[in-house]
């Protein structure tokens, strides 16, 4: 097998062509509207909510002001940042009901450029290209572009060839590996918890199999180290999830239809959308596993033996994983859980599918029948399994609006406080209002996405209830000197302590030392990184030709 030369890649036509195949992927966005799917509200909210952030001068949000009806959630402490920021990026630059179409698109083009520059390590330029196109717009791509809308997960199969790509050179690499593989890793943590998971068993998987079959603990050591200092770069986003994780209903994401024994391939459960839904998501999987397998099957004989059990290794553990003879896996394995969803591992799937049949098929006529086979799957799945949601511009403009009037929208249980109940509060209460003997007039200065001011004068002494579940980052100050505040009992709410008069209140979100720390640990392991590059340059340079 031809072993072309990575560093002579031409991108001109190879990125051409992957971005013409990812427009097709969006292509019929233009009649048949926008794919509602199961996270796009979810997303697309927090799109909004970023950008306004932003206007309002705050560069890294935290809190979700306008989640649960106006009341918040620290969505943004917990979600990874990079999906929402390239949302609300795209947002600034677009009219909105395009964005969703515009961010699929990069996500696919970024993937399948990854992919391309992995298959050139064994492929010449064509069938690299192809590979690139299979993998931008494999059948498991579709599901979430058309039925999930999971805009994060999808950004990870931009890592995923990547990750491939450094584990197979680490060999002849050997130290000057690790670098590069701790920032796919850290990219991994701050754009989606689960994506990041299955990268860092995809990695432990794959190096054991190569310290074995090379009797060497030196891959183990690369990966180990990778692994943490990636970990590290993410540390502004890690340390304080990992600290404030205790502060909101978390367990949440293992509500009834999102735990693990619910998601294994064909499972059932009480509730029929979710069954329907599980049904097309395992008959896509079978599929795209049948036809993964069955290449890697003809690839058997194939000189280059390490790549074809690297790929028969991720994609055995993969497919694995995926039913429900592995759920002790999913009970024991540490943080596996927080995956949720077992047929998730196609995103890893992809990577072997897209490589082994190119690989494995030699015939175009050949290759364009299995393609069609994938994508009439999809569209026998798409009439008579589930047929995907749908939104419009009226739609987009209706969320928009909500935000704007003030109305918010449904949030995330799993990020609310604990003191809060989200199923007690009353969506039609005021921003502020007293509780005592005597009354109050009330007058909002100022009720921004992180900061609010407001004055109240007073008869009597008493509390002011807020339309704003407390958290133990919001700072609040009375007069100007801090104050204490009380979570009321049955909702949640920020309950601040007023005397008789006028009181200046101020209520602002901080950011905690646990958000120092991690910025700090960040700080150190980027600096690591980076001297990890330069000493691997300078031997390189070193190195006689």
């Amino acid at each position: 097998m031809a072993r072309p030369d990575i560093q002579s890649l031409s991108w001109g036509m190879p990125l051409a062509v992957i971005s013409a195949v990812a427009f097709g992927v969006v292509l019929p966005f233009f009649w048949l509207g926008i794919p509602s799917g199961h996270d796009f509200e979810f997303h697309f909210n927090s799109w909004i909510e970023v950008l306004d952030h932003w206007k309002h001068g705050v560069a890294y949000p935290q809190w979700a002001a306008w989640a649960h009806n106006g009341y918040g959630e620290a969505r943004f402490i917990f979600y990874p940042p990079v999906s929402w920021t390239l949302g609300a990026a795209l947002g600034l630059l677009l009219p909105w009901k395009l964005v969703s179409g515009v961010y699929i698109w990069i996500a696919l083009t970024l993937a399948g450029s990854s992919m391309y520059t992995l298959a050139r390590r064994w492929m010449p330029r064509s069938e690299a290209v192809f590979a690139a196109a299979v993998y931008s717009a494999n059948p498991y791509h579709l599901v979430i572009v058309y039925w999930r809308s999971a805009m994060a997960e999808l950004l990870v199969a931009i890592y995923l060839p990547l990750l491939l790509l450094l584990i197979s050179r680490s060999e002849e690499e050997g130290t000057r590996v690790v670098a590069p593989l701790s920032i796919v890793m850290a990219l991994g943590w701050i754009t989606n918890i689960p994506g990041a998971l299955m990268m860092n068993y995809s990695l432990a998987a794959l190096v054991l199999y190569l310290a074995v079959s090379r009797r060497s603990l030196a891959p183990l050591a690369y990966a180990a180290l990778a692994a943490a200092l990636g970990a590290g770069m993410a540390g502004f986003y890690v340390v304080p999830v990992v600290h404030q994780g205790s502060w909101v209903h978390i367990g949440q994401v293992f509500a009834p239809e999102l735990r693990p024994q619910d998601n294994f391939l064909f499972a059932q459960t009480s509730h029929a959308d979710h069954d329907r839904f599980n049904l097309l998501v395992s008959i896509i999987a079978m599929s795209q596993l049948a036809i993964t397998l069955g290449a890697l099957f003809l690839l058997r004989r194939i000189r280059d033996r390490p790549v074809w059990r690297m790929l028969l290794c991720w994609t055995g553990v993969s497919a694995a994983l995926m039913f429900g003879a592995a759920s002790a896996l999913w009970t024991y394995l540490p943080e596996l859980r927080f995956v949720q969803l077992p047929w998730r591992w196609l995103l890893c799937v992809n990577v072997p599918f897209a490589l082994a049949m190119v690989m494995a098929l030699r015939s175009w006529w050949f290759r364009g029948v299995v393609c069609a086979v994938s994508l009439g799957i999809v569209l026998l799945c798409w009439h008579r399994v589930q047929v995907p949601w749908w939104d419009n511009a009226s739609d987009i403009q209706e969320m928009l609006d909500n935000q704007h009037d003030g109305l918010g929208y449904e949030g995330t249980d799993e990020y609310v406080p604990t003191t809060a109940d989200t199923s007690e509060v009353d969506d039609k209460a005021p921003q502020a209002q007293f509780q005592g003997k005597g009354k109050a007039e009330i007058h909002i200065s100022s009720w921004q996405p992180e900061s609010r001011t407001l004055i109240a004068k007073a008869s009597t002494r008493g509390k002011l209830l807020l339309r704003l579940f407390n958290y133990r980052l919001w700072h609040v100050e009375v007069n100007g000197r801090p104050v204490s505040t009380e979570s009321e009992d049955s909702t949640g709410q920020m309950v601040i302590p007023i005397v008789s008069g006028e009181s200046r209140i101020h209520v602002w979100f901080v950011g905690g030392w646990d958000r120092t720390l991690g910025i700090i640990i960040s700080v150190l392991a980027l600096f690591a990184v980076g001297t990890g590059f330069a000493m691997g340059r300078r031997r390189s340079a070193m190195t006689p030709a």
